[in-house]
């Protein structure tokens, strides 16, 4: 039976064993399978489940901008709020770099927390020494993948994304492929060595639960999509072979039957931000997405592994909108209170993390409560106006959120506009690109449950799946 986890409770709880946890060598219990032990002999909870959130691009001053967000919504102040999984008790920082590149992409971090090996930058479940867009170089070089592990060993398995299905970090899930763009087809010169584009890899893979956007990849132009083979449908063939049901809308989703695999597959591409949903949107939140993996998977007696990816924080990112993305964080935090009051604390271990940063800043002395979205005004007392924005050198106001590089560039303007405010700005930035970067600083890893006691100082990427499958009791 599923018990509800109050997180003060939960907090509190856990201390004792982070107290008295002192290794990361973790065996079966002996004659115990519900247990794992230290190599001191300590005895400790093996999880039955594992949840491992991805919010990409989440870095921590996405956290902190989200966490004050949030807040605000309330008609708080905001900076003394918490999300939801900030009161996890266990918290380590994660070391992001790909083994080509110091600022990673999210295919390298994705297969490294899925695979347990770093790799190099736009390539999913191959090793460093497989070079980008050489199918002969990823048939040499496979990693593992922990979707197959948790299928070999009976759990369910569900991968959930706001983005495309077969984007990089869910399909690290499934996936090995020599290039993340290899969605819905493999060039031609590669194809013929035998590897398969990761749509395709979908649709022949095993697991349960499959939710997010990007239909175009999986029918060919004769039915609304993208595929060379202009009558392909991908989905109904996965169906025929599994007896699994599609679901297009949040209401088809929830009236699949439980006992059968499900695909959800709500837009052509990455599916509406939460900024821009309309009511009456037949596509599910990630809140609703999740909830219905969690209730189909936990059917399975031997347990499960989800990944539930936010994609389109990153997106957001991406566009110099930073209230875009907060808003997806704040959806995010939203799927985690799902997960955690929806899931029995001693049997589910629940990560939450990101793949890699972003250029975002939060800068400028604003006074407490400030508008996050909004221009910087000073804490009182500190300049001759109390109510006024501060002016910078140029004679203009200026925002707290900003980047440092991206569309919203200010360099080799003869002036700098004024800045936008709210949730639809876009906020200015340093350096002129088309699309803002990735950044390089380490992003935290917060934990509960079974084996969370292992999140703990700062770890490089790939421990995240030494994590897993000590909890799960695999190693």
């Amino acid at each position: 039976m599923r018990k509800l986890r109050p997180l003060i409770a939960l907090a509190a709880a856990a201390l004792p064993l982070a107290a008295c946890t002192t290794t990361n060598n973790y065996n079966y219990a002996e004659g115990d399978p519900g247990t794992v032990t230290t190599e001191g002999g300590i005895a400790e909870a093996r999880a039955k489940n594992v949840i491992l959130f991805i919010g990409d691009g989440m870095g921590i001053s996405t956290v902190t901008a989200a966490r004050i967000y949030e807040g605000q919504k309330r008609g708080e102040p905001g900076e003394d709020n918490a999300l939801v999984f900030e009161t996890f008790p266990n918290v380590a920082l994660v070391k992001t770099y790909n083994t080509n590149a110091q600022v990673p992409d999210s295919a390298g971090t994705a297969t490294a927390m899925h695979s347990g090996k770093k790799t190099r930058m736009g390539v999913l479940g191959i090793g460093p020494d497989a070079v980008r867009g050489s199918c002969r170089d990823a048939l040499a070089h496979p990693l593992p993948l922990l979707g197959e592990e948790a299928k070999e060993k009976g759990l369910a398995l569900g991968i959930v994304s706001t983005a495309r299905i077969t984007h990089a970090t869910p399909a690290s899930v499934y996936a090995r492929s020599a290039d993340r763009d290899w969605e819905a087809a493999v060039p031609e010169a590669e194809a013929q060595y035998g590897c398969k584009d990761i749509a395709t890899q979908l649709v022949e893979a095993d697991w349960d639960v499959a939710l997010g956007g990007g239909s175009a990849v999986f029918f060919g132009r004769d039915k609304g999509g993208a595929r060379a083979d202009a009558g392909a449908d991908l989905p109904a063939a996965w169906a025929a072979r599994t007896g699994g049901t599609i679901a297009r809308t949040a209401a088809e989703l929830t009236a699949a039957p439980a006992g059968r695999p499900v695909l959800g597959l709500f837009s052509p591409s990455h599916m509406t931000y939460e900024a821009e949903r309309r009511e009456g949107s037949t596509e599910p939140t990630l809140t609703g997405m999740t909830a219905q993996a969690i209730e189909r998977l936990e059917r399975d007696p031997d347990g499960f592994y989800l990944m539930v990816e936010s994609g389109r924080i990153d997106h957001a990112h991406h566009a110099g909108k930073a209230g875009y993305a907060l808003e997806e964080a704040v959806e995010f935090a939203r799927a985690i209170r799902y997960a955690v009051e929806h899931t029995d604390p001693e049997e589910t271990l629940i990560l939450v993390t990101a793949d890699h940063s972003h250029v975002f800043t939060i800068a400028g002395y604003p006074r407490r409560g400030n508008d996050i979205l909004g221009l910087v005004v000073p804490p009182a007392g500190e300049t001759g106006s109390e109510e006024e924005p501060i002016i910078a050198s140029d004679g203009k106001p200026y925002t707290t959120l900003g980047y440092g590089n991206g569309p919203g560039a200010i360099a080799g303007m003869a002036e700098r506009p004024m800045p936008e405010t709210g949730l639809e700005a876009q906020q200015q930035a340093t350096i002129p690109l088309g699309s803002e970067t990735h950044a390089g600083e380490d992003v935290a890893l917060y934990a509960t449950g079974p084996g969370a006691t292992r999140a703990r100082g700062v770890i490089e990427q790939n421990v995240i799946y030494e994590i897993i499958r000590k909890a799960l009791g695999w190693d």
